[in-house]
């Protein structure tokens, strides 16, 4: 991620069982923002659709920055907890 960033919103920590559908489909975030997920517990597949074949696997205490408007969806296994952290760049 860009330095200098600030951290403006995180999520509700979610579950294998409580992951919003929107997030297990093809999404991005905004322009100028920069999402950050960011594992607790358990797996959680993380794929970006324009390089479907790489799957990225995260495992507790690891992370993934996800940059504006690059769609991406995720898969979590059972037993994930996990948050997603998002950033901007501070308004003057």
């Amino acid at each position: 991620m860009p330095v200098g960033l600030e951290l403006v919103r995180t999520t509700p920590e979610f579950t294998d069982t409580t992951v919003p559908p929107a997030l297990l489909s093809a999404h991005r975030v905004g322009p100028a923002v920069w999402g950050r997920l960011r594992v607790r517990a358990g797996r959680v597949l993380f794929v970006f659709e324009d390089d479907p074949m790489h799957v990225v696997g995260l495992s507790a205490g690891e992370q993934v920055d996800i940059p504006p408007l690059r769609e991406h969806h995720l898969e979590a296994l059972a037993g994930a907890r996990f948050v997603v952290e998002f950033y901007r760049m501070p308004r003057d």
